[in-house]
């Protein structure tokens, strides 16, 4: 499967100053590796392993799974009999049997430029610990949820490290979202605490946590469940909640500076934070009491780790379970050889720990080698166009992670406000969320790494846990938009519609054919749900729901999700998810959604509706429909083009034809066969009706 040999033209290749240091130096060693991971996992596994703390070592088979429906219940188990602690791992070990208390683990840059924090492994550790045994007084013991509701600040990672100390399960949801979806997400996992903050600003927009946090809480009361307490950080008020005195200092050690927000904030105005004293808790009156010393509980490799809602066909988001050791052991591994890791590294990753990039590659996979970070709570274009790059060049970074719609959205603005700083640090660059096209590909390497830094452009899925086809810098050569190869222990195949392998250049469904450590568990509280969605199709596969297509040279290109969902940003939506948040409209009786090319964010969406009769179509109408959709889902989903859609082209049995919707959205009048349609006069109709702006 993996080529002897690889082109030497038209591809792309590190300079030897980076491959002399590299843990993978070229790609004869990267198929050795491979070969070994795939022929014997045990062993492969086994002695990366070794590098981590076990307080109990493993007593069955390292990794055993079944992947075949008809064989019966699908599972995968790693390292079974063994126990550990991941915060243990990515703190304690670092702190007591690395020597690198002193190392800086963050750089907090805020939204505002001179907004910013230092901590190093010792303080995060007396940080988390404290939080911890917060959690702990208030009832949280080993298996219960933890809601997250936080933007990207230093207590983030504290919250979701205290949980995995004691063996809750933090389940985070993106700051974005609204109160609906965080209301889902909570009523999902059955949570016992919410965790959220004050506000805090994107760019110069004032984002009230608070409120719509209580919004949340609210109809989770409505439906007779009770959170039992709401822990509030203080971010952006000048007041303690609750509190009419002046605001104490943090009680943590490594954050008691309070961080220099009034003299970068001075014409932003702070958030009123309603409190509810019967359920509302102050984060630094509560710290402020307690221990910096808690033993970390010692959990199962099986134990949940955490709980991370994506969007689901049916528009019910999927509570993707990930569980501790497999987990721990592959986004470490990914880390390391994917970036190249080396210690003398600061790494960035732009990613929200709202999503699994900033769980894997902000977290988890970057502490497990004690890495120094940058923690981003701003834009790409706040106050300017310059400023990933200020941030680059003010913290020397050398390993650069981002998104493909960042990289795009920085493209527009040419290449004047990238040189503007130097950014002779930088080493190797990723791309993360989404393919990237090449002309975005070559922008990057060219003009931000200026041809001397490789473009690690990685796949993987929340569910994986961690990249599963990816290059590694040294190694591959690199194809402009390819994701290359597999990563070790992973086995792709390309399927067709009916489930034969296919060989050589080829195009069809991207499956995996054998686990690896960090493949999702199951789907919380629903091993039917997660069976149905991922195996069923092709039994004996994991189902990534992706196109994929070999090239001669066996580079495997992702083509784009297969079912009816859309990558906009990044970020994975459901098409039926925002068409119910549509038809809850009382004007609305039908509605359907597809995606439409888009510059910048990759895929746009474009909404066509079905309205009741006796109701007109007005721009009244459309802005109310567009901000309930940015209200039940979040303001990534708000869809970019809306049109008005007196009839749906269907198949006689009723099913919509999706194919015939996306090309009127692209206005390409070739649409292919519709000897099926019921009713082929709404084609005309829904061409005139096109969305004026949607050119």
């Amino acid at each position: 499967m993996i080529p002897d040999k690889v082109p030497h033209d038209d591809v792309y290749r590190a300079p030897q100053e980076l491959v002399k240091r590299a843990h993978v130096p070229n790609f004869d060693k990267y198929k050795e590796l491979y070969l070994k991971s795939i022929q014997n996992p045990d062993d492969f596994w086994g002695k990366i392993a070794e590098d981590f703390f076990w307080k109990t070592p493993p007593t069955g088979k390292f990794l055993d799974y079944n992947f075949d429906v008809t064989k019966g219940k699908i599972y995968v188990k790693c390292m079974e009999g063994a126990t550990t602690n991941i915060c243990y791992n990515v703190l304690d070990r670092n702190v007591h049997e690395r020597s690198l208390g002193d190392k800086v683990a963050f750089y907090w840059e805020g939204n505002e430029p001179g907004d910013e924090l230092t901590v190093t492994y010792s303080e995060l550790l007396q940080q988390v610990c404290r939080f911890a045994n917060v959690l702990k007084s208030l009832g949280v013991k080993k298996g219960d949820r933890v809601s997250i509701y936080m933007p990207m600040v230093v207590e983030l990672v504290v919250a979701m490290l205290a949980c995995a100390r004691i063996g809750a399960v933090h389940s985070i949801v993106f700051a974005g979202f609204s109160a609906e979806s965080l209301f889902d997400r909570i009523m999902d996992s059955q949570c016992c605490i919410l965790i959220t903050a004050d506000g805090f600003y994107r760019g110069d927009k004032l984002v009230s946590l608070k409120v719509i946090a209580d919004d949340a809480l609210q109809k989770c009361t409505d439906m007779g469940v009770s959170v039992q307490k709401c822990i509030v950080l203080k971010h952006l008020s000048k007041e303690e909640p609750g509190s009419q005195s002046p605001p104490a200092k943090r009680p943590c050690p490594d954050l008691q500076q309070e961080r220099p927000r009034e003299n970068v904030r001075k014409t932003h105005p702070k958030p009123q934070v309603p409190w509810n004293p019967e359920v509302d808790l102050c984060w630094h009156t509560l710290v402020g009491g307690a221990s910096d010393e808690c033993e970390p509980e010692w959990c199962e490799s099986e134990d949940p780790l955490f709980i991370l809602y994506t969007s689901g066909s049916t528009g019910k988001p999927k509570g993707v379970l990930h569980t501790v050791s497999g987990y721990m052991l592959y986004t470490a591994t990914t880390f390391k050889l994917v970036f190249d890791y080396q210690s003398d590294d600061v790494y960035w990753c732009t990613a929200d720990i709202g999503w699994i990039t900033g769980h894997s590659y902000i977290t988890y996979g970057p502490m497990a080698n004690g890495a120094t970070s940058v923690l981003f709570e701003g834009l790409p274009t706040y106050p300017d166009t310059s400023r990933l790059w200020e941030v680059v060049d003010k913290y020397q970074v050398t390993k650069f992670y981002t998104a493909p719609t960042a990289i795009r959205l920085l493209m527009k603005y040419g290449s004047a406000p990238v040189q503007k700083y130097k950014r002779d640090s930088l080493k190797v660059l990723g791309t993360v969320g989404e393919p990237i096209n090449p002309e975005a590909w070559l922008w990057y390497y060219s003009v931000v790494g200026e041809k001397r830094c490789p473009v690690v452009d990685t796949y993987w899925q929340t569910e994986t846990g961690g990249h599963v086809l990816t290059p590694l810098p040294a190694a591959t050569p690199m194809k402009p938009g390819s994701a290359t190869f597999p990563f070790f222990g992973v086995v792709p195949a390309i399927l067709n519609e009916s489930g034969e392998e296919l060989e050589g250049p080829s195009d069809g469904y991207l499956v995996f054919k054998q686990a690896w450590p960090g493949i999702m568990r199951t789907v919380y509280g629903n091993q039917q749900r997660f069976e149905a969605t991922y195996f069923q199709k092709f039994p004996g596969y994991y189902v990534t729901g992706d196109g994929c297509r070999r090239d001669k040279d066996g580079y495997f290109w992702i083509t784009g999700r297969i079912d009816d969902m859309l990558n906009v940003s990044g970020h994975l939506l459901s098409t039926a998810e925002v068409e119910s948040a549509l038809v809850e409209h009382p004007a609305v009786s039908e509605a359907a959604v597809v995606g439409r090319p888009h510059p910048v964010k990759g895929e746009s969406l474009y909404c066509f509706v079905t309205l009741r009769d006796g109701v007109s179509y007005t721009s009244v109408l459309e802005t109310e429909l567009k901000q309930q959709v940015r209200e039940k889902i979040g303001a990534i989903a708000t869809p970019d083009y809306m049109q008005n859609a007196p009839g749906l082209p269907k198949t006689r049995s009723g099913k919509i034809m999706r194919r015939v919707l996306r090309k009127i959205a692209q206005n390409e009048r070739d649409l292919g066969d519709v000897s099926t349609l019921a009713d082929s006069s709404v084609i005309e109709q829904l061409f005139n009706n096109r969305c004026p702006t949607a050119v």
